[in-house]
Protein backbone atom coordinates (compact mmCIF):
# COMPACT_ATOMS: atom_id res chain seq x y z
CA UNK A 1 0.00 0.00 0.00
CA UNK A 2 0.65 3.98 -0.62
CA UNK A 3 0.04 6.44 1.62
CA UNK A 4 -0.60 9.85 -0.23
CA UNK A 5 -0.94 12.82 2.56
CA UNK A 6 -3.22 15.72 1.29
CA UNK A 7 -1.91 18.99 2.37
CA UNK A 8 -2.77 22.31 0.66
CA UNK A 9 -3.42 20.26 -2.53
CA UNK A 10 -7.54 19.64 -2.44
CA UNK A 11 -7.60 17.98 -5.90
CA UNK A 12 -7.10 14.96 -7.59
CA UNK A 13 -6.52 16.60 -10.79
CA UNK A 14 -3.21 18.12 -12.04
CA UNK A 15 -1.48 16.80 -8.76
CA UNK A 16 1.91 15.98 -9.02
CA UNK A 17 2.50 14.15 -5.83
CA UNK A 18 -0.82 12.22 -6.49
CA UNK A 19 0.43 10.86 -9.73
CA UNK A 20 3.60 10.04 -7.98
CA UNK A 21 1.56 7.82 -5.49
CA UNK A 22 -0.31 6.03 -8.09
CA UNK A 23 2.88 5.42 -9.81
CA UNK A 24 3.60 2.46 -7.59
CA UNK A 25 2.56 -0.48 -8.34
CA UNK A 26 0.53 -0.87 -4.93
CA UNK A 27 -3.36 0.33 -4.34
CA UNK A 28 -2.95 4.17 -2.82
CA UNK A 29 -4.94 5.27 -0.15
CA UNK A 30 -5.02 8.92 0.47
CA UNK A 31 -5.25 10.73 3.92
CA UNK A 32 -5.70 14.38 5.34
CA UNK A 33 -4.63 15.28 8.58
CA UNK A 34 -6.37 18.22 10.59
CA UNK A 35 -3.32 18.84 13.19
CA UNK A 36 -3.82 21.08 15.75
CA UNK A 37 -0.24 22.78 15.49
CA UNK A 38 -1.27 24.16 11.88
CA UNK A 39 -4.82 24.91 13.27
CA UNK A 40 -3.55 27.49 15.99
CA UNK A 41 -2.80 29.75 13.11
CA UNK A 42 -6.23 29.32 11.25
CA UNK A 43 -9.51 31.53 11.33
CA UNK A 44 -12.67 30.22 11.10
CA UNK A 45 -13.11 31.21 7.51
CA UNK A 46 -10.61 29.34 6.65
CA UNK A 47 -11.33 26.29 7.96
CA UNK A 48 -14.79 26.45 6.69
CA UNK A 49 -12.76 27.02 3.21
CA UNK A 50 -11.31 23.90 4.07
CA UNK A 51 -13.73 21.56 5.13
CA UNK A 52 -15.83 22.38 2.11
CA UNK A 53 -12.69 21.35 0.17
CA UNK A 54 -12.06 18.32 1.94
CA UNK A 55 -16.12 17.41 1.22
CA UNK A 56 -15.68 17.89 -2.49
CA UNK A 57 -12.27 15.53 -2.36
CA UNK A 58 -13.85 13.22 -0.69
CA UNK A 59 -16.16 13.05 -3.00
CA UNK A 60 -14.10 12.92 -5.83
CA UNK A 61 -12.38 9.65 -4.07
CA UNK A 62 -15.72 7.94 -3.67
CA UNK A 63 -16.31 8.40 -7.03
CA UNK A 64 -13.64 6.24 -7.49
CA UNK A 65 -15.03 3.31 -5.24
CA UNK A 66 -12.09 4.31 -2.46
CA UNK A 67 -12.37 7.45 0.25
CA UNK A 68 -10.53 9.85 1.96
CA UNK A 69 -9.01 9.27 5.29
CA UNK A 70 -9.46 12.11 7.72
CA UNK A 71 -7.82 12.04 11.07
CA UNK A 72 -7.12 14.65 13.81
CA UNK A 73 -4.20 15.14 15.76
CA UNK A 74 -0.34 15.94 15.63
CA UNK A 75 0.59 14.50 11.72
CA UNK A 76 4.13 13.50 13.45
CA UNK A 77 1.96 10.52 15.54
CA UNK A 78 -0.97 10.33 12.67
CA UNK A 79 0.93 9.69 9.22
CA UNK A 80 2.95 7.10 10.74
CA UNK A 81 -0.25 5.37 12.74
CA UNK A 82 -2.33 5.43 9.71
CA UNK A 83 0.76 4.38 7.56
CA UNK A 84 0.94 1.18 10.11
CA UNK A 85 -2.90 0.43 9.83
CA UNK A 86 -3.08 0.48 6.13
CA UNK A 87 0.64 -1.50 5.90
CA UNK A 88 1.94 1.36 3.76
CA UNK A 89 5.45 0.60 2.42
CA UNK A 90 5.93 4.70 1.10
CA UNK A 91 4.22 7.78 2.22
CA UNK A 92 3.99 10.44 -0.33
CA UNK A 93 3.27 14.70 0.06
CA UNK A 94 3.79 17.37 -1.82
CA UNK A 95 6.25 20.04 -0.59
CA UNK A 96 5.55 23.47 1.56
CA UNK A 97 7.45 26.11 1.99
CA UNK A 98 6.21 27.52 4.63
CA UNK A 99 8.47 27.51 8.36
CA UNK A 100 5.96 25.92 10.28
CA UNK A 101 5.17 23.36 7.54
CA UNK A 102 9.19 22.22 7.11
CA UNK A 103 8.67 21.84 11.00
CA UNK A 104 6.09 19.69 10.82
CA UNK A 105 7.14 18.06 7.99
CA UNK A 106 10.63 17.06 9.52
CA UNK A 107 8.56 15.36 12.60
CA UNK A 108 6.88 12.96 10.46
CA UNK A 109 9.92 12.58 8.33
CA UNK A 110 12.29 11.14 11.29
CA UNK A 111 9.23 9.27 12.74
CA UNK A 112 8.47 7.85 9.57
CA UNK A 113 12.58 6.78 9.06
CA UNK A 114 12.28 5.60 12.75
CA UNK A 115 9.35 3.18 11.47
CA UNK A 116 11.16 1.95 7.93
CA UNK A 117 8.98 3.39 5.97
CA UNK A 118 9.84 4.77 3.05
CA UNK A 119 8.79 8.41 2.16
CA UNK A 120 8.82 11.08 -1.02
CA UNK A 121 8.11 14.56 -1.65
CA UNK A 122 7.16 16.01 -4.36
CA UNK A 123 7.53 19.59 -5.57
CA UNK A 124 3.72 20.63 -6.84
CA UNK A 125 2.28 24.01 -5.69
CA UNK A 126 4.41 26.10 -8.25
CA UNK A 127 5.67 25.68 -11.66
CA UNK A 128 9.64 26.07 -10.33
CA UNK A 129 10.79 24.94 -7.16
CA UNK A 130 12.53 26.99 -4.95
CA UNK A 131 16.16 26.72 -5.82
CA UNK A 132 15.32 26.28 -9.63
CA UNK A 133 15.39 30.51 -10.76
CA UNK A 134 19.05 32.19 -9.00
CA UNK A 135 20.85 34.73 -9.56
CA UNK A 136 25.02 34.18 -10.50
CA UNK A 137 25.18 34.73 -6.50
CA UNK A 138 22.77 34.08 -4.09
CA UNK A 139 20.07 31.37 -3.72
CA UNK A 140 17.36 33.57 -4.64
CA UNK A 141 16.38 36.69 -6.45
CA UNK A 142 15.68 39.66 -4.10
CA UNK A 143 14.42 42.11 -7.11
CA UNK A 144 11.21 40.70 -9.12
CA UNK A 145 12.12 42.06 -12.71
CA UNK A 146 14.71 39.53 -12.51
CA UNK A 147 12.94 36.77 -11.43
CA UNK A 148 9.89 37.28 -13.83
CA UNK A 149 12.51 37.24 -17.07
CA UNK A 150 13.93 33.63 -16.09
CA UNK A 151 10.65 32.67 -14.87
CA UNK A 152 8.82 33.91 -18.13
CA UNK A 153 10.99 32.16 -20.30
CA UNK A 154 11.41 28.92 -18.46
CA UNK A 155 9.60 25.57 -20.02
CA UNK A 156 6.59 25.07 -17.78
CA UNK A 157 5.46 21.37 -16.88
CA UNK A 158 2.44 20.07 -18.75
CA UNK A 159 -0.76 19.55 -15.70
CA UNK A 160 -0.82 15.64 -14.52
CA UNK A 161 -3.57 12.99 -14.79
CA UNK A 162 -5.93 12.21 -11.89
CA UNK A 163 -5.67 8.77 -10.40
CA UNK A 164 -7.90 6.00 -11.97
CA UNK A 165 -10.20 3.35 -9.76
CA UNK A 166 -7.96 1.13 -10.47
CA UNK A 167 -5.11 2.94 -8.41
CA UNK A 168 -7.03 3.52 -5.17
CA UNK A 169 -7.21 0.86 -2.64
CA UNK A 170 -10.76 0.22 -0.69
CA UNK A 171 -11.14 2.21 1.97
CA UNK A 172 -13.87 3.89 4.01
CA UNK A 173 -12.93 6.85 5.64
CA UNK A 174 -15.23 8.73 8.89
CA UNK A 175 -17.24 11.64 9.05
CA UNK A 176 -15.76 15.43 8.89
CA UNK A 177 -15.76 16.65 11.58
CA UNK A 178 -17.91 19.69 12.44
CA UNK A 179 -16.61 23.59 12.71
CA UNK A 180 -17.42 23.48 16.29
CA UNK A 181 -16.21 20.12 16.78
CA UNK A 182 -12.95 21.19 15.85
CA UNK A 183 -12.93 24.64 18.04
CA UNK A 184 -14.29 27.22 15.76
CA UNK A 185 -17.41 29.24 15.19
CA UNK A 186 -19.41 29.88 11.75
CA UNK A 187 -17.96 32.50 10.24
CA UNK A 188 -20.23 35.53 10.12
CA UNK A 189 -19.31 36.64 6.29
CA UNK A 190 -20.48 34.91 2.82
CA UNK A 191 -17.44 32.87 1.33
CA UNK A 192 -16.68 31.40 -1.90
CA UNK A 193 -16.83 27.80 -2.62
CA UNK A 194 -13.33 26.38 -2.46
CA UNK A 195 -13.91 23.22 -4.25
CA UNK A 196 -12.60 21.61 -7.78
CA UNK A 197 -15.49 22.27 -9.57
CA UNK A 198 -15.90 25.82 -8.52
CA UNK A 199 -12.23 26.64 -9.43
CA UNK A 200 -12.23 25.10 -12.94
CA UNK A 201 -15.50 27.08 -13.49
CA UNK A 202 -14.20 30.05 -12.57
CA UNK A 203 -10.45 29.35 -14.70
CA UNK A 204 -13.26 28.20 -17.95
CA UNK A 205 -15.19 32.14 -17.16
CA UNK A 206 -11.66 34.21 -16.49
CA UNK A 207 -9.80 32.66 -18.98
CA UNK A 208 -12.99 33.09 -21.79
CA UNK A 209 -13.01 37.00 -21.75
CA UNK A 210 -11.82 38.58 -18.79
CA UNK A 211 -8.12 37.73 -19.32
CA UNK A 212 -8.60 39.98 -22.35
CA UNK A 213 -8.63 42.97 -20.26
CA UNK A 214 -7.35 42.03 -16.95
CA UNK A 215 -4.05 44.44 -18.17
CA UNK A 216 -6.34 47.51 -18.08
CA UNK A 217 -8.73 46.73 -15.41
CA UNK A 218 -6.84 44.89 -12.95
CA UNK A 219 -6.38 47.84 -10.66
CA UNK A 220 -10.00 48.99 -10.84
CA UNK A 221 -11.83 47.65 -7.95
CA UNK A 222 -15.41 48.01 -9.10
CA UNK A 223 -15.15 46.66 -12.63
CA UNK A 224 -15.36 43.23 -11.06
CA UNK A 225 -12.17 41.61 -14.06
CA UNK A 226 -10.02 39.99 -11.59
CA UNK A 227 -9.43 36.09 -11.34
CA UNK A 228 -10.91 35.51 -7.77
CA UNK A 229 -8.67 32.18 -8.06
CA UNK A 230 -6.45 33.23 -5.12
CA UNK A 231 -8.92 31.13 -2.85
CA UNK A 232 -8.39 28.16 -5.15
CA UNK A 233 -4.79 28.76 -5.50
CA UNK A 234 -3.99 28.43 -1.45
CA UNK A 235 -6.26 25.38 -0.96
CA UNK A 236 -4.94 23.99 -4.07
CA UNK A 237 -8.46 23.14 -5.64
CA UNK A 238 -6.54 24.08 -9.13
CA UNK A 239 -3.17 23.08 -9.86
CA UNK A 240 -1.02 25.57 -11.25
CA UNK A 241 0.39 23.77 -14.54
CA UNK A 242 -3.61 23.36 -15.30
CA UNK A 243 -4.09 27.03 -14.67
CA UNK A 244 -1.45 28.11 -16.25
CA UNK A 245 -1.71 26.00 -19.56
CA UNK A 246 -5.29 27.48 -19.72
CA UNK A 247 -3.71 31.06 -19.79
CA UNK A 248 -1.64 29.74 -22.53
CA UNK A 249 -4.55 28.39 -24.38
CA UNK A 250 -5.87 32.08 -23.92
CA UNK A 251 -2.97 33.95 -25.22
CA UNK A 252 -3.15 31.41 -28.56
CA UNK A 253 -6.71 32.51 -28.86
CA UNK A 254 -6.26 36.20 -28.25
CA UNK A 255 -7.01 37.93 -31.23
CA UNK A 256 -4.83 40.86 -30.90
CA UNK A 257 -1.46 41.77 -29.06
CA UNK A 258 -2.89 43.55 -26.56
CA UNK A 259 -5.08 41.08 -25.45
CA UNK A 260 -2.12 39.11 -25.45
CA UNK A 261 -0.23 41.22 -23.75
CA UNK A 262 -3.02 40.84 -20.95
CA UNK A 263 -2.72 37.70 -21.05
CA UNK A 264 1.32 37.54 -20.07
CA UNK A 265 0.57 40.53 -17.16
CA UNK A 266 -2.34 37.62 -15.49
CA UNK A 267 1.02 34.99 -15.69
CA UNK A 268 2.85 37.93 -14.23
CA UNK A 269 1.01 37.89 -11.04
CA UNK A 270 1.40 34.31 -11.01
CA UNK A 271 5.21 34.68 -11.14
CA UNK A 272 4.68 37.18 -8.15
CA UNK A 273 3.67 34.51 -6.14
CA UNK A 274 6.25 32.21 -6.72
CA UNK A 275 8.87 34.78 -6.45
CA UNK A 276 7.54 35.52 -2.75
CA UNK A 277 7.52 31.01 -1.95
CA UNK A 278 11.22 31.39 -2.91
CA UNK A 279 11.55 34.55 -1.05
CA UNK A 280 10.12 32.31 2.18
CA UNK A 281 11.86 28.66 1.59
CA UNK A 282 15.30 30.45 1.53
CA UNK A 283 14.29 33.38 4.64
CA UNK A 284 11.36 31.74 7.04
CA UNK A 285 12.04 33.83 9.75
CA UNK A 286 10.62 36.95 7.67
CA UNK A 287 7.25 35.99 9.02
CA UNK A 288 8.12 37.61 12.22
CA UNK A 289 11.16 39.92 11.19
CA UNK A 290 12.02 42.56 8.32
CA UNK A 291 13.59 40.85 5.40
CA UNK A 292 15.43 44.55 5.15
CA UNK A 293 17.52 45.48 7.95
CA UNK A 294 17.71 49.22 8.84
CA UNK A 295 20.61 50.61 10.85
CA UNK A 296 18.24 51.15 13.61
CA UNK A 297 14.79 50.23 14.93
CA UNK A 298 11.74 51.88 12.91
CA UNK A 299 10.06 53.89 15.80
CA UNK A 300 6.55 52.17 15.10
CA UNK A 301 3.59 54.46 16.41
CA UNK A 302 1.56 51.63 16.71
CA UNK A 303 -1.61 53.57 18.30
CA UNK A 304 -4.30 50.84 19.44
CA UNK A 305 -7.10 53.55 18.64
CA UNK A 306 -5.87 54.13 15.37
CA UNK A 307 -5.17 50.51 14.88
CA UNK A 308 -8.95 50.00 15.80
CA UNK A 309 -10.22 52.23 13.10
CA UNK A 310 -7.94 50.73 10.37
CA UNK A 311 -9.69 47.49 11.67
CA UNK A 312 -13.25 48.51 11.22
CA UNK A 313 -13.11 50.66 8.12
CA UNK A 314 -13.73 54.19 10.02
CA UNK A 315 -10.90 56.15 9.03
CA UNK A 316 -12.24 58.56 7.09
CA UNK A 317 -10.39 57.72 3.91
CA UNK A 318 -13.52 56.53 1.51
CA UNK A 319 -11.26 53.80 -0.33
CA UNK A 320 -9.45 52.67 2.67
CA UNK A 321 -12.80 51.98 4.27
CA UNK A 322 -14.22 50.33 1.50
CA UNK A 323 -11.52 47.86 0.97
CA UNK A 324 -11.90 47.48 5.33
CA UNK A 325 -15.02 46.33 5.49
CA UNK A 326 -14.74 44.32 2.20
CA UNK A 327 -12.77 42.40 3.63
CA UNK A 328 -14.93 41.87 6.46
CA UNK A 329 -18.15 41.13 4.79
CA UNK A 330 -16.25 38.55 1.65
CA UNK A 331 -13.04 37.69 3.38
CA UNK A 332 -11.57 38.88 0.38
CA UNK A 333 -9.96 42.78 -0.83
CA UNK A 334 -9.18 43.68 -4.42
CA UNK A 335 -5.33 43.46 -4.68
CA UNK A 336 -4.67 47.40 -5.11
CA UNK A 337 -7.00 47.89 -2.53
CA UNK A 338 -4.87 45.63 -0.25
CA UNK A 339 -1.81 47.98 -1.41
CA UNK A 340 -3.60 50.89 -0.61
CA UNK A 341 -5.11 50.04 3.10
CA UNK A 342 -1.11 48.76 3.98
CA UNK A 343 0.03 51.50 2.70
CA UNK A 344 -2.29 53.33 5.15
CA UNK A 345 -1.29 51.46 7.98
CA UNK A 346 2.24 51.47 8.09
CA UNK A 347 3.19 55.03 6.71
CA UNK A 348 0.13 57.20 7.71
CA UNK A 349 -0.43 55.54 10.44
CA UNK A 350 3.13 54.13 11.70
CA UNK A 351 1.76 50.52 12.55
CA UNK A 352 3.67 47.50 12.76
CA UNK A 353 3.07 45.40 9.15
CA UNK A 354 2.99 42.51 11.52
CA UNK A 355 -0.41 43.81 12.94
CA UNK A 356 -1.87 44.15 9.37
CA UNK A 357 -0.45 40.90 8.31
CA UNK A 358 -2.46 39.41 11.72
CA UNK A 359 -5.80 40.92 10.33
CA UNK A 360 -5.23 39.62 7.15
CA UNK A 361 -3.99 36.37 8.35
CA UNK A 362 -7.67 36.13 10.56
CA UNK A 363 -9.64 37.43 8.05
CA UNK A 364 -8.77 36.47 4.08
CA UNK A 365 -10.11 33.12 2.69
CA UNK A 366 -7.14 33.26 0.66
CA UNK A 367 -4.53 33.64 3.11
CA UNK A 368 -1.04 32.66 2.07
CA UNK A 369 2.02 33.13 4.35
CA UNK A 370 4.44 33.51 1.87
CA UNK A 371 1.93 36.52 -0.62
CA UNK A 372 0.77 38.23 2.87
CA UNK A 373 4.10 38.79 4.30
CA UNK A 374 5.46 39.29 0.92
CA UNK A 375 3.22 41.84 0.51
CA UNK A 376 3.05 43.30 3.41
CA UNK A 377 6.67 43.99 3.74
CA UNK A 378 7.01 45.47 0.44
CA UNK A 379 3.70 48.11 1.23
CA UNK A 380 6.30 48.90 4.92
CA UNK A 381 9.81 49.03 2.78
CA UNK A 382 10.60 46.41 4.85
CA UNK A 383 10.81 43.52 2.61
CA UNK A 384 12.27 42.31 -0.84
CA UNK A 385 11.62 44.43 -4.10
CA UNK A 386 9.74 46.96 -1.66
CA UNK A 387 8.54 50.34 -2.43
CA UNK A 388 10.84 53.01 -1.49
CA UNK A 389 10.37 53.95 2.41
CA UNK A 390 9.29 57.61 0.77
CA UNK A 391 7.15 56.35 -1.51
CA UNK A 392 3.46 56.58 0.35
CA UNK A 393 0.19 56.21 -1.30
CA UNK A 394 -1.79 59.24 -1.21
CA UNK A 395 -5.34 57.52 -0.44
CA UNK A 396 -7.47 60.49 -1.65
CA UNK A 397 -5.51 60.39 -4.91
CA UNK A 398 -5.48 56.59 -5.54
CA UNK A 399 -9.56 56.96 -4.73
CA UNK A 400 -9.99 59.27 -8.01
CA UNK A 401 -7.46 57.46 -10.06
CA UNK A 402 -9.12 53.68 -9.69
CA UNK A 403 -12.66 54.38 -8.25
CA UNK A 404 -13.10 58.03 -9.99
CA UNK A 405 -17.21 57.56 -9.79
CA UNK A 406 -16.68 55.69 -6.25
CA UNK A 407 -18.63 52.68 -7.45
CA UNK A 408 -16.58 50.48 -5.12
CA UNK A 409 -16.85 52.94 -2.36
CA UNK A 410 -20.34 53.42 -2.08
CA UNK A 411 -20.97 49.59 -2.06
CA UNK A 412 -19.02 49.16 0.71
CA UNK A 413 -19.25 52.53 2.46
CA UNK A 414 -23.52 52.83 2.21
CA UNK A 415 -22.68 56.18 4.36
CA UNK A 416 -21.16 57.66 1.43
CA UNK A 417 -24.39 56.32 -0.80
CA UNK A 418 -25.83 59.57 -1.24
CA UNK A 419 -23.03 61.72 -1.64
CA UNK A 420 -21.42 63.15 -5.10
CA UNK A 421 -17.83 61.67 -6.02
CA UNK A 422 -16.91 65.04 -5.42
CA UNK A 423 -17.96 64.89 -2.19
CA UNK A 424 -15.81 61.37 -1.56
CA UNK A 425 -12.69 62.18 -3.40
CA UNK A 426 -12.70 65.71 -1.41
CA UNK A 427 -14.19 64.05 2.17
CA UNK A 428 -10.99 65.07 3.44
CA UNK A 429 -11.18 69.17 2.22
CA UNK A 430 -15.12 69.83 3.33
CA UNK A 431 -15.53 71.53 6.27
CA UNK A 432 -16.91 69.58 9.48
CA UNK A 433 -20.96 71.52 8.70
CA UNK A 434 -20.59 69.76 5.15
CA UNK A 435 -19.65 66.36 6.09
CA UNK A 436 -22.37 66.72 8.56
CA UNK A 437 -24.75 67.67 6.13
CA UNK A 438 -23.61 65.23 3.11
CA UNK A 439 -23.48 62.20 5.77
CA UNK A 440 -23.33 62.74 9.16
CA UNK A 441 -22.68 58.90 9.87
CA UNK A 442 -19.49 58.86 8.18
CA UNK A 443 -15.82 59.75 10.31
CA UNK A 444 -13.67 62.75 9.62
CA UNK A 445 -10.47 61.95 8.43
CA UNK A 446 -8.78 59.96 11.64
CA UNK A 447 -5.04 61.88 10.40
CA UNK A 448 -4.22 64.43 7.92
CA UNK A 449 -2.15 62.36 5.22
CA UNK A 450 0.20 65.19 4.83
CA UNK A 451 1.18 65.30 8.16
CA UNK A 452 1.41 61.51 8.24
CA UNK A 453 3.74 61.51 5.40
CA UNK A 454 6.26 63.57 6.60
CA UNK A 455 6.35 61.78 9.76
CA UNK A 456 6.72 58.25 7.84
CA UNK A 457 9.38 59.61 5.86
CA UNK A 458 11.62 61.21 8.79
CA UNK A 459 10.73 57.96 10.64
CA UNK A 460 12.50 55.58 8.12
CA UNK A 461 15.38 58.34 7.60
CA UNK A 462 15.94 57.76 11.50
CA UNK A 463 15.67 54.03 10.94
CA UNK A 464 18.05 54.16 8.29
CA UNK A 465 20.51 56.66 10.14
CA UNK A 466 20.51 59.49 7.72
CA UNK A 467 19.88 61.95 10.08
Amino acid sequence: MVLFWHRRDLRVRDNCGLEQAASFDEPLVSLFVLDPTVLEHASPVRVACLLDGLSALREQYRERDSDLLVRRGEASKVVPQVASEVEASTVVWNEDYSGLASERDRAVTAALEDDGVRLESVHDAICHEPGSITPNQGEHYSVFSYFWKKWRDREKQSPVDAPTAADLGEVRGDPLPSLEELGFEEPEVSFPSVTPTAARERVASFCSGPIYRYAETRDVPSAGMTSRLSPHLKWGTVGVRELYAATERAADRAEDGDARASVREFQRQLAWREFYAHVLAFNPETVSENFSGYQNGIEWHNDPEELEAWQAGRTGYPIVDAGMRQLLEEAWMHNRVRMLVASFLTKDLLIDWREGYDWFRRHLADHETANDVGGWQWAASTGTDAQPYFRVFNPMKQGREYDPDAEYIRQYVPELADASSDEIHGWHELEPSEREAVAPDYPAPLVDHGERRTMAIETFERARGDG
